[in-house]
């Protein structure tokens, strides 16, 4: 008794696809032929065929099957490996699923990272296009400081922010550059690798740096940009100024009274 591929494949419930893809990556011996040049599959190549897809039901990788071992006893650490991987897995989709829940209730949204569901409407266009784009940039724990910041900002300030005008003048620029210092200094503060990101940043300092140059130019006009160039100097005059002032108070604090 033989069989052809696609009689082979419909006993094993899979494709005639998967059955030459199984011959190409060598999981699968090539069976003898006929006189017409039709496979003549047995039931070993049945068996075969029928072990693989059972590891794949596991979850084994095609590239690891091979690892696994097909038949007789499994290598237990590599087993243990796809184990911990599924586990991974499962734990990520029950976040997407989680996550979906919350988008179909109307209180999460599909353009904003994973824990920012709840403070969307806290954020402006163009920075919750900005938080994707940190989320693939900085690590969790960066992330998490982040959503911090965010959730603690002033919502006027970015109300305005995002309305602002290519023509901005002077003063306007000026003062929303005033508003959104004094969080920054206060976050450049409590947050100390703002100043030192390198350790929170997986894809490197030069990678991250010339994505969000790249992004935060597409994303804001003009008038943003000088807006968040002029905010930037001064939390950092405003943080320099408090350090030296705190200085100061500790260097009274520790002289001996006269």
């Amino acid at each position: 008794m033989s069989w052809s591929t696609r009689e082979v494949a419909d006993l094993a419930g899979t494709t005639v696809n998967a059955v030459r893809h199984y011959h190409q990556i060598g999981l699968l011996e090539q069976p003898d032929r006929l006189s017409n040049g039709y496979k003549k599959y047995q039931v070993r190549h049945l068996i075969r065929i029928l072990q693989i897809r059972r590891l794949r039901e596991l979850g084994v990788p095609l590239d690891q099957i091979e690892e696994v071992g097909v038949g007789g006893d499994p290598s237990v650490e590599a087993l243990q490996i796809i184990e911990a991987d599924l586990g991974t897995t499962i734990e990520r989709l029950e976040r997407a699923r989680a996550e979906i829940r919350s988008i179909l209730q109307g209180s999460a949204s599909t353009d904003l990272p994973a824990g920012f569901e709840n403070i969307g409407d806290r954020l402006t266009t163009g920075e919750r296009s900005l938080m994707l784009i940190y989320s693939q940039l900085y690590d969790d724990q960066a992330m998490a400081d982040l959503r911090d910041m965010v959730a603690a900002e002033v919502d006027d300030a970015s109300v305005a922010f995002d309305a602002l005008t290519p023509d901005a003048d002077e003063s306007t620029r000026q003062q929303l550059a005033e508003d959104y210092a004094v969080p920054l200094a206060r976050d450049l503060a409590k947050y100390s690798w703002l100043t030192a990101p390198g350790a929170h940043q997986p894809k490197g300092p030069r990678v991250t740096r010339e994505t969000l140059v790249e992004s935060v130019a597409a994303l804001f006009n003009p008038a943003q940009l000088d807006v968040l160039g002029r905010a930037s100097l001064l939390a950092m005059e405003r943080l320099a100024t408090d350090r030296a002032a705190a200085a100061h108070t500790d260097h009274n604090d520790g002289e001996e009274p006269a």
